[in-house]
Order: C-alpha cells, then sequence, then structure tokens
C-alpha cells in the first residue's frame, strides 16, 4: 500500500499580522517618548498659571491690569482641562515606558541632559494644581496632592545634587548645562506652592535648597568650563531657562513673605536682564529654528513666568511703564504659546519621527559654535 502524503500548504494571505504589527508601532512610539516631551505640558500648565493669575485682579489695581477682568472664567477652566488632559496623556505613556522600556528610562537617568527633563513632569503637576478652578491652597485635596508631588521632587534632588559632588564623572563642573535648571526650578515652584498654602517653614526649605544650588549652576554656566557638558544645537531654545529660574524665584518669595519686596525685585530684574540678552541674540537660535522640533515648547514656559513676575511687580509699583511691561510680555507669551499650539497641531504626525535625541545615538553630539 503507497502511503500518500498530504502536505498542507497554508495562505500567508490568511495570517493575521496586525497584532505584531500594531506591537512593534506602539513599541517603537515609546522608544521614541522621551521626558522632554513635558516640555509642552510645562508650557501649557504654566500658561493656564499664568491666566488665572492676571484674572486674579485687585480693587486697587492700574487700569491696565483690569483689562484682564474681562476674560471669561470658562476660557480659563478650558486652558485648564485641555493641560490638565495633555500632561495627563503624557504621563501615561511616560509610565507605559517605564513599564516596557525601562532600560532606556535608566539610560535616560544617567543621561546629562535627559535626567534634568525627569523634574518636568512633577514641575507640570505642581504648576497643574496652583492654577486648578477647584482646589483651594487649604484645602485638604490640595495639601494631599501636594505631598504626593514634593515626594519625587526631594528624590531627584537627592540623586541629583549628591551626584554634583561626590561622584567624579557627574561632577557639576562636567555635567552642567542650562537644562540644569530644571532642578532648582522645581524646588522652587514646589517653595510656592507650600507659601500658597501657609506652610511657610517648608516654603523655606525648599526655597532655601533651590537657591543655593541656583547660586553654585548659575556661576559654573557662567564660567564655561571646558568639561562642561554642552547642549546639541536644536535644544538651543533651552538656553531660555536662564530667566526663567529668577523669574519663579522672584514669585517664590513674593508668596513667602506675602509681598513683592526687595529681593523679589532684584530676582525679577535679573529676570528681565537676561531675557533681553537672549532676544537681542536671534543668531544664537537659528540653526534650532529651521525645522519644528518639540524643543521649540521650551521657548514658552520661561516667558510665561516672567510674565507673571512682571504682573506682580507691576501691582506692587503701580506704575505705568511696569504695566506696559507686564502687557507686552503677557501679550507675547500667549502670542507664542498659540504659535506651537499651531505648529504642534500641523505636524502631529511627525513629532515622534523628529530628529531630536536627547538620549540615544545623538547625545554625544555638541553644540556648534
Amino acid at each position: 500500500m503507497s502511503h500518500i502524503i498530504q502536505i498542507n500548504v497554508i495562505d500567508s494571505s490568511s495570517i493575521d499580522t496586525t497584532i505584531p504589527v500594531k506591537q512593534s508601532i506602539y513599541r517603537s512610539l515609546l522608544t521614541r517618548f522621551h521626558a522632554g516631551y513635558f516640555r509642552i505640558s510645562l508650557s501649557l500648565c504654566s500658561q493656564s498659571l499664568l491666566w488665572k493669575f492676571l484674572s486674579e485682579v485687585p480693587e486697587d489695581s492700574h487700569v491696565f491690569r483690569r483689562i484682564f477682568r474681562y476674560i471669561p472664567s470658562t476660557a480659563s477652566t478650558l486652558l485648564w482641562s485641555i493641560a490638565l488632559f495633555t500632561l495627563a496623556s503624557l504621563s501615561i505613556l511616560y509610565i507605559l515606558k517605564c513599564l516596557f522600556c525601562f532600560k532606556l528610562v535608566k539610560k535616560e537617568f544617567s543621561h546629562h541632559v535627559g535626567v534634568n527633563y525627569l523634574f518636568a513632569p512633577w514641575v507640570s503637576w505642581l504648576l497643574l494644581l496652583q492654577s486648578s478652578p477647584f482646589f483651594t491652597p487649604k484645602s485638604i485635596p490640595y495639601l494631599v496632592i501636594y505631598w504626593i508631588l514634593i515626594v519625587p521632587i526631594v528624590i531627584l534632588d537627592l540623586k541629583i545634587y549628591g551626584q554634583w559632588f561626590t561622584k567624579g564623572k557627574k561632577f557639576l563642573s562636567t555635567v552642567a548645562n542650562p537644562t540644569s535648571q530644571l532642578s532648582v526650578i522645581g524646588n522652587l515652584i514646589a517653595a510656592r506652592a507650600a507659601a500658597e498654602m501657609g506652610c511657610t517653614e517648608i516654603a523655606l526649605c525648599m526655597f532655601s535648597l533651590g537657591m543655593t544650588h541656583y547660586l553654585v549652576l548659575f556661576v559654573t554656566l557662567y564660567q564655561r568650563l571646558n568639561g562642561n557638558s554642552s547642549v546639541p544645537t536644536m535644544l538651543r531654545p533651552v538656553f531660555f531657562l536662564f530667566f526663567a529660574t529668577p523669574s519663579v524665584a522672584s514669585l517664590a518669595w513674593a508668596s513667602i513673605v506675602g509681598g513683592f519686596d526687595i529681593p523679589a525685585k532684584m530676582l525679577f530684574f535679573l529676570s528681565l536682564f537676561l531675557f533681553m540678552s537672549l532676544v537681542s541674540r536671534p543668531s544664537l537660535f537659528r540653526k534650532s529654528m529651521r525645522k519644528f522640533s518639540v524643543a521649540w515648547w521650551a521657548y514658552c514656559f520661561p516667558l510665561s513666568v516672567l510674565a507673571m513676575a512682571s504682573a506682580a511687580y507691576a501691582q506692587q509699583v503701580k506704575g505705568d511703564i511696569a504695566h506696559t511691561i507686564m502687557l507686552v510680555l503677557s501679550g507675547f507669551s500667549v502670542l507664542i504659546s498659540l504659535i506651537l499650539i499651531v505648529f504642534t497641531a500641523i505636524n502631529s504626525n511627525l513629532i515622534l519621527l523628529e530628529s531630536e535625541q536627547v538620549i540615544g545615538s545623538r547625545s554625544n553630539q555638541t553644540a556648534s559654535t
């Protein structure tokens, strides 16, 4: 009896390959996603806080400040909701990256630029909390959320500030770059939130921690030591953080002492000078502006906090020039935010395919002179 061998040929077209393809797409998305994308949430949350700050008009305000009384509360709530949705979406993406691409997260944590942006999500949540239309600083939910957010910032402080003076390869003189100021900003934003709650001792603790390291960092960045790690050319918008830090410091100190006194004014004047120094040198940013990048969002947050500081200063001095500066900076901040939203919407399908690599093959790229 002859044996007949039957071979069943399976048509390759009948195999469902959609699941592996989808998994590959999702993994590629998580691989390309990094903490630098929290620049977007940082900008939107600070813009939400700016709108809330400007809409709270005291009775004895200047006529220019009273213009902001006409901002509808629904507009502020809508902006806050957009910021919340954006921040929640980015946070979920990064949590997924931690679960499925933890090696890349560890690599980002050890990178001299990437590690600083790990402060960005916590700072964004603190800004969103302060601009919330639903919680008051004295409420229990506000207090609970604050402590949940402050713990990761303190842990990152212990990690980064400890490395600056204990590890040879992580000395401040070898890793300092403009994004290092995000660690200081995180402490100062936390100090302002604590002061708004009435926790003066906690506010002073966070403020002193941030300002002490800011003084050391500021001098180090000014010296431009040969060992300093620079940032890629396309990340030069982060130079705007130079004036963001003293702006936030002036707001935090004003909240602690209950008024925009002389130290707060000095910090505001410093931020205004650094702002003018940067905008008077457009050639510094020309190469980074040739192609849209998520790094462009680094312009928005510093402008928002500078506008808030100018509003606080104008309210204190009640002069025409001060209020004119406030109007110009506030309008400029809102305009830049709108432009970035439009550009991001237009380039939404390419934003995760951009050439910026904070972590990865281009991490060794240095800024061109």
